[in-house]
């Protein structure tokens, strides 16, 4: 891979390294990795629901990794994901307190990927793709 292809899509390799297994544990395993104990069936129907969402956009940064066309998508989606995760994260340590370790370790790399992802998209490796 070409050096500007790198640049422009190792968040989206490194996303979907820790984003599909995320979503299985949220799925499947949650109390094996974190403080969640599901009690009914909603509980668990909602964190097959996270999982889904998680799994849809790891296809979709698959694709722009792979697909020159669904590039700018998974850029776009990938930025608005971290984003909006890491602020949600962040909204959360404020009103709620300090959540385990493995969360806040979450806001600070799902913030990075984002804030790179921006970098990438203003970028000028970005533009001459």
């Amino acid at each position: 891979m070409k050096q500007k292809h790198i640049v422009t899509k190792i968040h989206l390799i490194i996303s979907v390294l820790l984003v599909i297994p995320a979503a299985c544990i949220y799925g499947f395993a949650p109390q094996y990795f974190l403080d969640i104990s599901h009690q009914t069936i909603d509980e668990r129907n909602f964190s097959k629901a996270i999982m889904g969402i998680y799994l849809a956009f790891s296809i979709l940064w698959i694709l722009g990794i792979f697909k020159r066309r669904f590039l700018s998508f998974a850029l776009l989606s990938n930025v608005l994901f971290m984003m909006g995760l890491g602020l949600g994260r962040i909204i959360s340590l404020v009103l709620d307190g300090t959540p385990s370790i493995i969360y806040v370790i979450g806001i600070f790399g799902e913030l990075l990927l984002g804030f790179y992802g921006l970098w990438v998209l203003n970028s000028k490796y970005y533009k001459k793709m």
